[in-house]
């Protein structure tokens, strides 16, 4: 569940990192499939929204839940962010275990706030005992030549590194299963 930085938006879709994810899951020969549920422009009001038709759908065995850039950028309410995100989390830890996966908001939005943003996905972490990535973007944030036109969206280039750092957490994941 994620939004556009997980549907590959502005590349191929076979070129982002959740497309990315099965390769590597295939050739480790792990036998989960992925299903991409990520809407370009999503929150996480949408994202709790759609998830449990999601749930019913798939029955996976682990959800990534990679959302809240869009509340952040939008300057939604971080309680309301904290509330929708804690209620995707118990709502998928009923059958699955789960990975979150944390946003850093661009720096012009300053450090207070970007810290309370943080914060955000640092506690629930804690408080539901969750696999955490810190941050998607993880390691190269801060090379231009990784990012589209727009500065926040990722290039295809980059896509590889965004497996990486989520697939330190997750493999954790997948050998519990």
């Amino acid at each position: 569940m994620g939004d556009s930085l997980s549907a590959a938006h502005g590349i191929k879709t076979e070129k982002g990192w959740v497309s990315l994810l099965q390769e590597r899951l295939t050739i480790q020969r792990y036998p989960h499939k992925v299903i991409n549920a990520s809407i370009s422009g999503e929150t996480s009001s949408g994202g709790a929204t759609r998830l449990k038709q999601q749930l019913t759908r798939h029955q996976p065995s682990i959800v990534i839940i990679a959302l809240g850039a869009n509340d952040g950028l939008r300057g939604l309410s971080l309680k309301s962010m904290r509330s929708n995100l804690q209620q995707m989390v118990e709502l998928s830890q009923t059958d699955a275990r789960v990975q979150l996966i944390g946003i850093r908001l661009p720096p012009n939005f300053g450090p207070f706030v970007n810290q309370r943003f943080h914060r955000v996905f640092e506690q629930l972490a804690r408080d539901k005992q969750l696999a955490f990535t810190p941050y998607l973007l993880k390691g190269f944030e801060n090379d231009p030549s990784l990012f589209q036109a727009d500065g926040l969206h990722p290039t295809a280039k980059a896509q590889p590194k965004i497996l990486d750092t989520v697939w330190v957490t997750l493999k954790s994941l997948l050998d519990k299963s």
